[in-house]
């Protein structure tokens, strides 16, 4: 996993939410508080005004995708 995470990085960025947050389901989750989030990541250095709709969808697909692996694997 990359030292710093920026938005491009919606892999690791949904596997850091999975571990910081393994009992919320990602699908509820608006997306202000997935913003809020991943903003909170202590490695997320980018800057948080460049985040759009297409980009927190990624993310939480990610994140859903791990929290699937977690509950159902």
């Amino acid at each position: 996993m990359p030292k710093q995470l920026t938005w491009d990085n919606t892999d690791d960025i949904g596997i850091r939410l999975s571990e910081m947050h393994p009992e919320i389901n990602p699908v509820e989750v608006r997306f202000k508080d997935l913003h809020r989030y991943v903003t909170e990541l202590p490695e997320f250095k980018d800057d948080p005004k460049l985040s759009n709709e297409g980009r927190l969808q990624a993310i939480q697909m990610a994140w859903h995708e791990e929290f699937l692996d977690r509950t159902q694997g």
